[in-house]
């Protein structure tokens, strides 16, 4: 230990010794779990599949970071809690992503930087982006060992609000705000990414949640002719467009129907009905439903419409949606529809978890880059979850709370002439489930 070398004042003394604390450890990382999630990314060859949809403008003999490893850095950054291409300056040398890259910790090349990941990002065009997001299906496809019966698709869109002067931004009354409006579809049973997209910051209307389904699930239906597929959304998604898409196309939906005095007038018996009997039981609540055959205007056939209504003390409430699926009006509403709710938790991990409303591009096309490198990232930590066993706690925990315990691990690296030597903290308070999933995501589980 180097006597000269300065150390943080400030700290209290413990049991009469003062507490001496220097920056000369030597070669140490704080991220050490980012190997295994390199190893994942290795298993599901994200970087490798994003990489093939671009065009290296480059002179090859002048290249010193690939295209799949700076895609690599970026999306292992963002798994690691630094969203920011601000973060590959002081992590370039960083002794775990070096490794988790493909270079050696010591006497390896340093990673890029800032600048060159900032025009990695403003590299894409259209026609890549395309590839990009039918790419990210292939991965959504290959990432089941069977050809499933059944997949639930649960499409909705979040705020993410501008920063400044950028394409695509516009004010939303709802929010307050300027903002994009991405359209975020998640397969419900397994959690995984389907697809994200970025887009204005209005309500779809009916072309366009047509035509994403129409892409979206015309990738799918390529890979597997045959699969049943159901499609739920709220009522921004419940266009007459996107129903006959769905009708036309065998595909399953179930969507939300906003009310309207027509609608209202077709349950009004039946919502007096249940306020008297809540008045007549004394309950807290009554709950009730109701199927008829409805058709708007804008409609060129009738659907099958379900209510529900409520009465508490706070009144009566009719709630309304519309489908093309058998079963009960109650199974339908609790069952099948009111269970995308979990959906919100999906965007959460995608938006709170892994920050991926850092979208401050001036360009629509980086933004839209930007959203598919955080999805792989979503990848990553998802993988890494599934890979837990399934009545293990971390099988339920939020990517933060992953991230914090397999992720942000203090590690002494040393690089030696036949090995490299990474010396992890004997008071590890997660040893065992570290190495569980170490050796789970080296092989499939």
């Amino acid at each position: 230990m180097a006597e000269h070398a300065p150390f943080l004042p400030g700290l209290s003394p413990v049991r009469g010794k003062p507490v001496h604390v220097t920056f000369d450890g030597g070669r140490l990382t704080s991220d050490a779990g980012v190997l295994v999630l390199a190893e994942i990314e290795r298993r599901l060859e994200i970087a490798e599949r994003l990489a093939r949809c671009l065009t290296d403008p480059r002179a090859p003999e002048r290249v010193c970071h690939t295209l799949a490893e700076m895609i690599r850095f970026r999306v292992l950054l963002i798994a690691a809690g630094y969203p920011d291409a601000n973060d590959c300056d002081p992590l370039r040398i960083d002794p775990a992503f070096k490794m988790a890259v493909g270079r050696l910790p010591e006497s390896g090349r340093d990673l890029c930087s800032q600048p060159t990941m900032c025009r990695l990002e403003n590299l894409p065009g259209t026609v890549a982006l395309k590839r990009m997001m039918a790419a990210m299906v292939e991965l959504f496809c290959d990432s089941f060992e069977e050809v499933p019966r059944r997949i639930v698709l649960d499409i909705d869109d979040t705020e993410d609000r501008v920063h400044g002067q950028q394409q695509l931004s516009l004010f939303h009354a709802y929010y307050d705000s300027y903002c994009f409006l991405p359209i975020h579809i998640y397969e419900a049973v397994t959690g995984k990414p389907v697809a994200v997209i970025l887009r204005p910051g209005k309500t779809p209307d009916g072309a366009e949640v047509a035509l994403v389904l129409r892409h979206v699930i015309g990738a799918i239906r390529r890979r597997w002719p045959r699969v049943d597929i159901l499609v739920r959304g709220d009522s921004h998604y419940g266009r007459p467009e996107a129903m006959a898409w769905c009708e036309r196309n065998r595909v399953a939906y179930i969507f939300g129907l906003a009310g309207n005095q027509v609608l209202l007038r077709r349950v009004a018996g039946l919502a007096e009905a249940v306020a008297l009997e809540r008045v007549a039981s004394g309950t807290a609540k009554v709950r009730r439903y109701a199927e008829f055959a409805y058709a708007a205007r804008t409609w060129h056939a009738e659907r099958r419409v379900i209510a529900r209504i409520e009465a508490s003390e706070r009144g009566a409430d009719s709630r309304f949606i519309v489908t093309n699926l058998p079963g009960t009006p109650r199974w339908l509403y609790e069952e099948v529809y009111c269970a995308r709710g979990q959906a919100e938790n999906l965007i959460k991990a995608h938006k709170l978890h892994l920050a991926s409303d850092r979208t401050s591009c001036s360009k629509a096309t980086a933004n839209q880059f930007r959203l598919v490198l955080h999805t792989a990232a979503y990848w990553l930590l998802h993988t890494l979850r599934c890979s837990a066993p399934k009545r293990s706690f971390w099988r339920d925990a939020q990517f933060d709370t992953l991230r914090l315990a397999f992720i942000k691990v203090a590690g002494r690296v040393t690089e030696l002439a036949t090995r490299i030597k990474l010396a992890l903290p004997c008071s590890y308070a997660y040893r065992q489930s570290f190495t569980l999933l170490a050796a789970r995501t080296a092989r499939p589980p």
